[in-house]
């Protein structure tokens, strides 16, 4: 039971289904309670119904877990529907192309909302139920066009979901520095201001983004995430196994052992309660939810 002055966060394991490995250790720590939720690759290539009946287990062991989709537009994965465009390869468009297009508008909001409501309709059937929450492989719910579609595809076939968007609640001299952090901020206003007018629920603040090509010390990173986030905040990590399957399809991989080696650590209990913040996060509501202006995030 958390205390009247604890903030409780949400702590989003990112990526399940894209391995095997990756899903092992997200099911630990899930198990554990060292994490408080997942979000699920329907793309993935380790998404069999043995691997939603292991997570659904690993969940039931755990009152805080939140099961949610990880909505993929981007390469290396191949969308779920056969009209999908544009594509390199077969596969989805890598990220800065992806990004790029939407910047430019692009592409067809029709297409888009077509697949993601594909992926959406997948988790139901393999889950059972809709996601708890839905956001975005490496953060595509937030580019233009995009956007739009996304929220409509929640609104629509996961009404009770809430979504993920990736501004900081941190005064601007926090702010500066790294650029991939301030890109967030930038697509994260006006996807806020959007959900909040379907009605769409979203976390108060985020955490989470860092340089995954560069060897870090996990540990000072999540005391970083932690200082300044908000109770009901969402910090955002990718812990896993090194296996072949993720190896093909992914450059980050020694950083998710060091992240699953931290988080599955006595230090990570610790420093939760140095911060006094709980994993016992309750889902955001939409009605009345105030809506972060540009000098708040």
């Amino acid at each position: 039971m958390s205390k009247p002055d604890q903030r409780r966060i949400w702590l989003v394991a990112d990526d399940y289904g894209i391995s095997p490995g990756v899903n092992r250790a997200i099911r630990d720590l899930i198990e554990r309670g060292r994490i408080n939720a997942t979000s699920v690759m329907m793309v993935g290539p380790a998404i069999g119904r043995d691997d939603a009946a292991e997570l659904l287990n690993a969940a039931a062991a755990n009152p805080h877990a939140a099961i949610g989709l990880h909505a993929t537009l981007t390469a290396p994965f191949a969308p779920l529907t056969m009209h999908y465009h544009p594509l390199h390869g077969g596969q989805f468009l890598p990220l800065g192309r992806k990004l790029r297009g939407t910047l430019l508008r692009r592409h067809d909001r029709a297409v888009i909302a077509t697949e993601l409501s594909a992926q959406i309709e997948a988790f139901t059937d393999r889950f059972g139920r809709p996601p708890d929450y839905i956001d975005g492989h490496q953060h595509v719910q937030l580019f233009p066009q995009v956007r739009d579609a996304f929220l409509g595809a929640v609104k629509t076939l996961a009404p009770d979901a809430w979504v993920r968007q990736c501004g900081r609640s941190v005064p601007l001299t926090r702010r500066l520095g790294n650029p991939k952090p301030l890109l967030l901020d930038a697509l994260s206003a006006p996807f806020r201001s959007r959900a909040a007018q379907a009605g769409i629920a979203f976390n108060s603040g985020f955490a989470g983004a860092y340089d995954f090509l560069r060897e870090t010390d996990f540990d000072t990173l999540m005391g970083s995430f932690l200082h300044g986030l908000p109770d009901g905040g969402l910090v955002m990590c990718h812990p896993g196994e090194v296996d072949d399957t993720l190896i093909s399809l992914d450059p980050f991989t020694d950083q998710r052992e060091r992240e699953y080696a931290y988080l599955g650590s006595d230090r990570f209990p610790e420093l939760l309660a140095k911060h006094n913040v709980s994993l016992a996060a309750v889902p955001p509501q939409a009605p009345g939810q105030a809506v972060l202006s540009h000098t708040e995030i």
